[in-house]
């Protein structure tokens, strides 16, 4: 049987364990959404993943949604992040940078500019600014000749992500942001050829997917999905046969892998597993659920055909997360109130294993 613990080939790497490290924002950026030094030490403290998922990483300034959030859009940016790909590389590990484009689930206050999205339809609840949580704008629906334009956004992203030392780039088209949102059929309500029949609501997908193959090549290229999430308010229809034909587009570009969250039944993600021949990425658990993943749920989607584990909460919490899972070791408990409060507090604090005698 597969172990947690074998190595696997995906793309050009070939990573030691089958344990990755999900993408969580953490939001410690410095103003104009630079990484920082405390930014290279977190994720090099985690380098023993087999494959670290950087957190939400804004392809522009219109798709950047919390205020603290990185991004890679600027030369500053650039040269901010190489510090951090180079640590995590010194102490052996391998990063992929997450583009997101938040679209509608954005703010003014923190872009200076009125979000967008595939229609003028609001996300649901209230949204991170600098003065505190507040509810969720009308996006301005994008004219058919921009879309475009923001499908590219994350290929050229993704070339600076590749220039700022990053071994690839996962497209964040989960969790209700931009892409998710175009998959959606309620927050995706156009007539033109990019809403409406599940083709045409997928296109914006094909078209990021497809321009960042080409700026950076699919060796380098994975995407995060989060089939019949209701994330920000999104719903799908016809979700089995949404991402079945989403996944036989994407299929032709020989991705280095699907990054799959369980937010469907089973036996939906496991058709789905059956319908992408690449590897597969598996986070086992809902995301911010009431449940963090551990080594049952990892043996168990490894069982039914997933090729990679993604641990979330785990890893913030236990930078030595892959040796306790390894030699069942204690997993410590993560600090919620520290997530997004800032500071090295609950970001660097957390120790390896401390054995006593």
């Amino acid at each position: 049987m597969t172990s947690l613990f074998d190595s696997f080939p995906l793309g050009g790497l070939t990573l030691p364990n089958r344990t990755v490290m999900a993408p969580m924002s953490r939001v410690r950026a410095a103003a104009g959404g630079l990484a920082t030094p405390s930014m290279a030490t977190y994720y090099a403290q985690r380098a023993t993943a087999g494959l670290i998922v950087s957190e939400g990483v804004q392809p522009s300034l219109v798709g950047q949604s919390n205020p603290g959030t990185p991004g890679l859009h600027t030369d500053e940016q650039v040269t901010a992040w190489r510090p951090v790909t180079a640590a995590v590389h010194a102490n052996g590990g391998r990063i992929f940078a997450q583009i997101m484009h938040g679209g509608r689930v954005s703010h003014p206050d923190t872009t200076g500019t009125r979000p967008v999205g595939p229609s003028a339809v609001p996300a649901v609840g209230d949204v991170f600014t600098p003065t505190g949580l507040q509810p969720a704008p009308t996006p301005r629906a994008l004219e058919t000749a921009e879309v475009p334009e923001h499908a590219l956004s994350y290929a050229r992203a993704a070339r600076r992500a590749v220039d700022a030392g990053f071994d690839g780039v996962e497209l964040h088209g989960a969790n209700g942001y931009l892409i998710s949102q175009f998959l959606s059929s309620n927050a995706n309500l156009r007539t033109d050829l990019y809403g409406g029949s599940v083709a045409n609501r997928i296109r914006f997908a094909i078209e990021a997917v497809s321009a960042t193959v080409e700026a950076v090549g699919a060796a380098r290229t994975g995407i995060r999905l989060s089939p019949a999430g209701t994330f920000w308010g999104v719903e799908e229809s016809d979700v089995p046969e949404l991402y079945a034909e989403l996944l036989t587009e994407l299929s032709r570009l020989d991705l280095a892998y699907v990054h799959v969250e369980a937010t469907a039944d089973e036996d939906v993600l496991v058709g789905l597993r059956r319908a992408w021949p690449g590897a597969l990425i598996m986070n086992p658990v809902l995301p911010m659920g009431p449940k963090q993943t551990g080594r049952e749920d990892a043996d168990h989607w490894l069982g039914l055909g997933a090729d990679l584990i993604s641990f979330g909460r785990g890893f913030i919490a236990n930078p030595d997360l892959v040796e306790r899972l390894r030699t069942g070791l204690p997993v410590a408990p993560v600090d919620e109130a520290t997530y997004y409060q800032g500071g090295d507090a609950g970001y660097l604090t957390y120790p390896a294993y401390q054995h006593t005698v």
